[in-house]
């Protein structure tokens, strides 16, 4: 049986980003080499995926690549909130006005982290009922994931490429 797995992959020679920023995943960004983690809301790791029907979609690639599109070649900038255990600047980071923790909760692909804050409950409440991201797909919470260490290789599943792409991303299938 042959098994459609799709991975969302940014090509980065169409989208620019500043110099000085790097995205790491969904929710962390190092600009002007300062680590930034959004405060309050908690997107997929890097390596999570998520079911949609027989697919599975690298729900955490998907997250940092809705993040670099959502910047593009803006200099985002942030309202720090302090550090966190791991010395990293918790922040609230914003381009053009927008929230970037906002935008990425209300599209599904992060979550209000209510473990240490109520912000951004609303957008995570309109992404839920409207069924949109990871709302619309089975997952496991990105707290969950990490506390179940079930994290893998994304390289290892990749199979034979199509050379489709499908809005500025590679579709891979593999058997």
């Amino acid at each position: 049986m042959t098994r459609i797995i799709l991975i969302l992959l940014f090509i980065f020679s169409s989208q620019a980003l500043a110099d000085n920023l790097k995205v790491i995943d969904g929710d962390t960004i190092v600009l002007n080499g300062e680590k930034i983690r959004f405060a309050g809301i908690d997107a997929p790791e890097y390596k999570q995926d998520c079911i949609n029907g027989d697919l599975l979609i690298y729900c955490g690639m998907f997250s940092k690549v809705l993040l670099t599109k959502k910047i593009g070649n803006e200099t985002p900038k942030c309202i720090s909130e302090g550090k966190d255990v791991y010395g990293r600047t918790l922040a609230e980071c914003f381009v053009n006005g927008e929230s970037l923790s906002s935008f990425l909760v209300r599209h599904g692909y992060a979550f209000a982290y209510r473990k240490y804050s109520k912000k951004f409950i609303k957008d995570e409440e309109h992404a839920k009922k409207i069924k949109i991201g990871m709302w619309a797909m089975d997952f496991e919470f990105p707290w969950d994931f990490r506390k179940n260490k079930i994290a893998d290789n994304p390289s290892e599943r990749c199979g034979v490429e199509l050379t489709a792409k499908l809005e500025g991303y590679m579709v891979w299938l593999t058997e």
